[in-house]
């Protein structure tokens, strides 16, 4: 990629977790320092991969997979229960054998693998689908759901068996856990790219309220739930306990592929 070193090329999460992060580069100073685009967190890793943004919001599955170089300071975040990555079972947890997948996720896929096998033994199949529960279960046994879509169900109401995996991951490592960071291939400008999105951060940081206001009723998500989720579920600093999450998600992730293999 040519890199036009006047407005980096970045890529973000469409998801309400992630525009505290972002704030600054749609609504506040740094919208005139990069190019914002978004989209899942499969096609963000993968428009890192070839090459069509600088940088983004990459799941950390991705990380070691395509040996991205980590921007310091901020990411997605949860220690203890997150409210956005639920998996759902109609069986006992050790019966499952498909799960069906939001086509949209890579590191909660991951997750899961890792708490099925861990807490229940379980190692099942994945099938990719949109994230509609109904349709999932159709030919599933268990069904994953993050984002947007996992805040407009009240996972009560459903008649299912259900986990909140950032709840399940503390109780396993009792470490938090990050889903996404700030990242780019090797020659990445780390420097540049820290210090834009750290910026953009704390513009958002101090706005919460607005961010709230202006978009939970377009994505269909209660004011409160949305206020909760993130001052209560998500934060958004790296520090070194975050970092020894990290390591620990990719150690038994790779634990988890081994087995498969």
């Amino acid at each position: 990629m040519t890199s036009d070193t006047s407005r980096p090329l970045l890529g973000a999460v469409s998801y309400l977790n992630t525009l505290p992060l972002v704030w600054g580069m749609v609504e506040g100073p740094q919208r005139e320092e990069v190019s914002l685009s978004f989209s899942t967190p499969a096609v963000c890793a993968d428009r890192v991969e070839q090459d069509t943004i600088q940088a983004g919001l990459v799941p950390v599955a991705e990380i070691a997979r395509q040996h991205l170089q980590i921007v310091p300071g901020t990411g997605i975040v949860a220690a203890g229960p997150v409210r956005s990555i639920l998996l759902f079972s109609k069986v006992p947890w050790r019966q499952i054998r498909i799960l069906a997948a939001d086509s949209g996720s890579r590191t909660s896929v991951e997750l899961a693998r890792v708490i099925l096998r861990e807490r229940f033994g379980a190692e099942p199949r994945i099938l990719r689908n949109e994230p509609n529960l109904d349709e999932m279960l159709r030919n599933s046994d268990a069904a994953l759901i993050i984002g947007d879509a996992a805040l407009r169900i009240e996972p009560n109401r459903t008649g299912l068996a259900w986990l909140d995996l950032g709840k399940e991951w503390f109780r396993l490592t009792n470490l938090p856990m990050v889903f996404a960071v700030w990242a780019g291939k090797a020659g990445l400008d780390v420097a540049r790219i820290e210090e834009i999105t750290r910026a953009s951060y704390l513009y958002g940081k101090s706005r919460l309220d607005e961010i709230i206001d202006c978009e939970h009723a377009n994505r269909q998500i209660a004011r409160d739930l949305a206020e909760r989720y993130l001052r209560d579920h998500i934060h958004y600093e790296l520090t070194a306990r975050e970092l020894e999450g990290l390591e620990a998600f990719f150690n038994l992730s790779r634990m988890a592929t081994e087995v498969r293999a």
